[in-house]
């Protein structure tokens, strides 16, 4: 199959595309490389499993082109980040995630492409049922959960109107190597590394249904391949668990010490997440199959010996205490 990755140099998507390149599948990697993080970053991303970014700007760019020959979309990319999206900080939400979706699915309704979107657990919000199954409420409680829900609410429109072939993943707190340095777990393990102290937002019993990566990846290509047009899945780790208790975790598998300081809660997090994810394994078959132990260890193999420094990924200072 040809498929069209946007998002192609961001985490999951660098990790979808080198799974799609695996399964021999002919792959055109699309990314805006916006610079909510370093460009460098991703880009490095996209080195590292042999894509050449095409830099396309979703939102005002020309689109006919892309979708020449593409059998499928994964539409991975958007505007990240909860915390960031608040007051004057919005119009690149506006712009990247439904600004970019309505134009994407307008292309791909009118050349009759299966659409793959990638949604966040964040359009629940406070959840009231737990774990949450895809019919719960949704009331997200950060501008950036609402332009999530407002894509996912576009695609519908897409698909009543213009007989759109779309498939909503929500994504439930994905970790694994090359994840982006704003996220807990890449501050968390890159201040470890390089013995500096990590700042905990609130007093770490908020809990998550932490996600491995691959998972995800594969949770996304059984999605584009097995699931009926229209469906909705939650896509959620099998583990939830804590950040005090991941803190725990990490400081086992390294011997290390973890100097944590806490700091006031941020608007738009949430205190618990937890996936219901009996539709997806129902329905297409997919469970997780990495636990957070191991997903923890992969993620921190992957910043090398403790001796090293990688201030170009947002971790630098001495060594690691041991």
């Amino acid at each position: 199959m040809r498929y069209l990755v946007t998002g192609a140099a961001g985490f999951i998507g660098s990790h979808l595309y080198e799974a799609l390149i695996s399964r021999d599948h002919e792959v055109l990697p699309l990314d805006c490389l916006t610079p909510y993080y370093a460009p460098e970053c991703k880009l490095r991303n996209a080195a590292k499993v042999g894509a050449t970014i095409t830099q396309r700007d979703l939102a005002s760019e020309p689109l006919d082109d892309l979708l020449e020959g593409i059998d499928g979309i994964f539409h991975l990319a958007g505007q990240p980040g909860v915390r960031q999206s608040w007051g004057d900080d919005l119009a690149p939400y506006l712009r990247h995630n439904l600004l970019a979706t309505e134009r994407l699915a307008t292309a791909a309704a009118a050349r009759g492409t299966r659409l793959v979107f990638s949604s966040s657990s964040s359009v629940y919000g406070s959840a009231k049922q737990y774990p949450t199954p895809e019919n719960a409420a949704t009331r997200p409680v950060s501008p950036y959960g609402v332009t999530k829900l407002a894509c996912e609410h576009l695609l519908a429109a897409h698909s009543d109107q213009q007989a759109l072939d779309a498939v909503v993943l929500r994504y439930f707190t994905v970790y694994g190597p090359r994840q982006r340095p704003d996220m807990a777990f890449s501050r968390l393990l890159g201040a470890l590394h390089a013995g500096r102290t990590f700042r905990m937002f609130g007093n770490g019993e908020a809990t998550r249904s932490f996600t491995y990566v691959t998972d995800v990846v594969a949770a996304t290509i059984e999605a584009m391949e097995k699931a009926a047009p229209g469906s909705l899945y939650n896509v959620g780790g099998g583990t939830e668990a804590s950040l005090r208790e991941v803190v725990d975790i990490v400081q086992e598998i390294t011997g290390m010490k973890l100097d944590v300081e806490h700091c006031e809660p941020v608007s738009g997090d949430v205190v618990r997440t937890a996936a219901d994810i009996s539709k997806i394994s129902r329905e297409i078959g997919w469970i997780p199959a990495v636990d957070l132990r191991d997903g923890l260890i992969a993620q921190w193999e992957e910043l090398g010996p403790a001796t090293e420094l990688h201030g170009d990924l947002g971790i630098e200072g001495p060594g690691a205490r041991r």
